[in-house]
């Protein structure tokens, strides 16, 4: 077996979260949001979808927020700042989803 691609990341949300999920997986990082599987839909949660990226964001009764775990995204343009020592190459910054999840916005330079 070989890993040929990652096909989506799965974050939880809290019962409720889909207005604010959209605003920020739609609005902010100008996702897609895809329809999810009839069955699926029932549980909540919302579905996005852009070139090359996919996250699922599911309801969880007992929700806490990812705060160390944490996807990382490749995006065109960072507004401007220091290269990441960490990450030679790179410009960085942390954000959280509306929910608190950590996401990594990473620009190559």
């Amino acid at each position: 077996m070989k890993l040929i691609a990652m096909h989506h990341v799965q974050l939880a949300a809290p019962k409720g979260s889909e207005p604010q999920l959209r605003e920020f997986y739609s609005g902010f990082l100008g996702l897609t949001e895809v329809p999810k599987p009839e069955e699926l839909a029932k549980r909540g949660g919302a579905w996005f979808r852009g070139d090359g990226v996919e996250v699922h964001l599911g309801i969880e009764e007992d929700f806490r927020p990812a705060r160390k775990a944490h996807p990382a995204f490749l995006v065109d343009e960072l507004p401007e700042g220091e290269v990441d020592l960490l990450f030679p190459g790179y410009r960085r910054v942390y954000v959280t989803d509306p929910v608190g999840n950590r996401i990594e916005l990473l620009q190559v330079v």
